[in-house]
């Protein structure tokens, strides 16, 4: 088995860093198009879900949710 140096393992590292960085550098750019109709849904959707639901409906949702974060503290 052939002896390696140091400057054998630092070529190597090199080498898994560029390869690693062209890989990164290769990936397409996201479509503004689609970036901003993603955007505008998101912005409005916490707001128009609590909308559209009953009173009776987001109080059972929080109770749920309080129950899930803060359960049962005696045990």
């Amino acid at each position: 088995m052939p002896k390696r140096s140091s400057t054998d393992v630092n070529r190597l590292a090199k080498s898994i860093v560029d390869q690693v960085t062209q890989e990164a550098e290769a990936q397409p750019e996201k479509n503004p198009a689609a970036v901003a109709l993603g955007r505008m849904g998101g912005l409005k959707g916490g707001k128009a879900r609590a909308a559209s639901l009953s009173p009776a409906k987001r109080k059972k949702i929080a109770q749920k949710a309080a129950k899930a974060r803060w359960g049962n503290k005696n045990t």
